[in-house]
């Protein structure tokens, strides 16, 4: 069920915002500066990557995995009572406020996380991927409602297109307030990377603004204000039922859960992969997510376009078969070069894996129900649950092993998986309806 939005543009401008507003969090806080920051702090003076965290004897790198891990469960236990919540009361717009604040709190905390406090650094951090994750699920909501389902594909890469430009943009300021400090009156040592923390949660939450004055409030008239748990229970059963009805989406769900497990992680531990198994210094490891970010954007138009030419199905499977080789070229890469190549085919496929993913999720909810955010919390969750599985198997097979090159190599297994569900999913010209069989 579509809305009629008077100012429709303005409308489609302030939703793709907040792509550019959220995605300085992925970029400098889960894929650069922070954890290039978080490895050499919590190294020991004799070089051992051990660490003491609340008494538990681990890696470092593990923990960092196990921490993502454990946020992502945290938003994939919350998230669908939530966003029944939300359907059911109009209030989608508040819920994603409150995380997107949450989340850049936490980021902004991280200025007061050195190597002596590590409990508190991984707790803001644990906060502020919670912040990013429930806020997204909100946010991804609003597709199906503000725009016709021809302008599904290109709106979703221009979030993400908006997303890596203001992220690069961003990361470049913190880059060169890091290099030098001088320049910026700041003094040398811990201080620039912490800041740069702080000034990401700025970022996130001032740009956000833009989303929260423009996106229509309650756009059904919604106004529960009383049971809300017991009513957030009902819309997210109530539409459990209707999922189940629609094999598409359980198909396209087993699908997207299987590649992102491989898609997320490799977002989420690249730096660490480069760090631990190449020795790259912090500028390069930088550089090549900065290659990535760029590529990114012209990948996400790229298969956007494809797609409206060959359909969502035979990009979406392209992008995975090019998933598949790069899993398999990461364990044979020992070269800086090297690692900047397979960076550039991560960043190509890496935008549109996650803009048509979005957009053909849009394409299979009924055309005429309202509860976009609680169809949108079974993709979410998929997603989020992906990230568990993945972090967590990258931490246990490098753990086990020894070496991230297998953890990398093993990320192939759930593409390949990812594929054989995609086979089957026949996407739909029209929105499907909760009757469709």
């Amino acid at each position: 069920m579509k809305i009629e939005l008077p100012n429709r543009k303005k409308i489609h401008r302030a939703w793709a915002m907040y792509d550019w507003a959220n995605s300085v969090y992925s970029l400098v806080i889960t894929s650069t500066i922070f954890p290039v920051y978080y490895n050499s702090v919590t190294k020991g003076t004799d070089g051992s990557d051990l660490v003491d965290f609340f008494g538990w004897k681990v890696i470092n790198t593990v923990l960092y995995s196990y921490s993502i891990s454990f946020s992502f469960l945290v938003i994939a236990i919350l998230s669908p009572l939530l966003s029944g919540i939300a359907d059911a009361s109009g209030k989608k717009l508040s819920f994603m406020k409150l995380f997107a604040y949450l989340g850049s709190a936490a980021c902004a905390g991280l200025f007061f996380f050195e190597g002596d406090n590590l409990e508190f650094g991984i707790i803001c951090s644990i906060l502020a991927s919670i912040g990013y994750a429930g806020s997204i699920v909100f946010y991804n909501a609003y597709l199906p409602e503000i725009a016709e389902e021809y302008e599904y594909d290109f709106l979703s890469a221009r979030g993400f297109a908006l997303g890596y430009a203001g992220s690069v943009i961003l990361l470049v300021f913190n880059l060169l307030l890091i290099q030098f400090p001088e320049a910026f009156g700041v003094p040398e040592g811990s201080f620039a990377p912490r800041f740069s923390f702080l000034i990401t949660g700025l970022w996130w939450a001032g740009f956000s603004q833009i989303t929260f004055r423009n996106l229509p409030k309650n756009p059904f008239k919604k106004n529960i204000e009383s049971k809300l748990l017991m009513k957030g229970y009902h819309e997210i059963r109530t539409v459990f039922s209707q999922v189940k009805t629609i094999p598409v989406i359980k198909r396209f769900l087993l699908a997207f859960f299987f590649y992102s497990m491989g898609v997320q992680t490799v977002m989420y531990l690249a730096a660490s992969f480069g760090d631990k198994e190449l020795g790259l210094p912090g500028d390069q490891l930088i550089l090549t997510i900065l290659i990535i970010q760029l590529v990114a954007i012209a990948g996400s138009y790229l298969f956007a376009y494809i797609s409206k030419i060959s359909g969502n199905k035979v990009s979406l499977m392209i992008l995975v078969f090019i998933w598949i080789g790069i899993c398999g070229a990461a364990y044979y890469v020992y070269t800086v070069y090297e690692f900047y190549a397979l960076a550039f085919v991560v960043g190509l496929v890496m935008g549109g894996i996650q803009s048509l993913s979005r957009s053909t999720f849009s394409k299979l909810i009924p055309g005429e129900t309202t509860d976009h955010a609680s169809f949108f919390s079974f993709y979410d969750v998929t997603e989020k649950l992906a990230i568990v599985f993945g972090t967590f198997s990258y931490g246990v097979i490098e753990q086990l092993t020894g070496s991230m090159r297998n953890s990398a190599l093993s990320l192939g297994v759930f593409f390949v998986v990812g594929l054989g569900f995609l086979v089957l999913v026949t996407i739909p010209k029209k929105s499907f309806s909760a009757t469709t069989t």
